[in-house]
């Protein structure tokens, strides 16, 4: 598992006060708000100590998404520096997810296996598709699109890196 779980990314800066409009992965960010330091870089495989530490100064809702505020970016210039930039946090810094949940960083290495066995590929990243995410699934034939649901995702088992789809290699 990696050393930084990746939470989301600042899409762009909005407004002229330092503001970005965060797009999270798969997680309500409410929850970051524990979290007064954010860990940010702008490649999301990067070791820990590469990660830079911003002071989370406010997060609210905004239309559908949201928006983030750092103490150390005072100005719309400042942040078209970050603009694309990932936001992550060492484990130790997040709380355990709840049964059944998981946090996408997790699921990226894993093994996808049909319940039969036969390998489907491994997870690269995963998509946010509005009703539901979505499991980015490689082999080196082909790419499958896997909605990440219960009906599809019957068993995660993080200890053994493997997870079972009720999915067809042929899809």
């Amino acid at each position: 598992m990696s050393e930084v779980i990746v939470l989301g990314r600042l899409t762009s800066p909005f407004a002229i006060k330092g503001w970005f409009k965060l797009h999270p992965f798969g997680d309500d960010p409410e929850s970051w708000q524990a979290m007064p330091q954010w860990w940010v870089s702008p490649e999301s495989g990067a070791p820990l100590d590469a990660w830079q530490q911003l002071t989370l100064e406010a997060l609210t809702p905004h239309g559908k998404g949201w928006i983030v505020k750092f103490q150390e970016i005072s100005d719309r210039t400042a942040a078209e520096a970050y603009r694309g930039w990932y936001v992550g946090a060492p484990r130790s810094a997040l709380p355990e997810p709840e049964a059944d949940e998981f946090y996408w960083g997790d699921l990226v290495g894993c093994r996808v296996e049909t319940p039969k066995g036969e390998v489907l590929g491994v997870v690269i990243e995963l998509i946010s598709a509005g009703a539901h995410d979505v499991l980015v699934v490689r082999n080196d034939k082909k790419t499958h699109l896997i909605p990440f649901v219960r009906a599809y995702v019957p068993t995660v088992d993080l200890n053994e890196r493997r997870i079972v789809a009720d999915w067809s290699p042929e899809w």
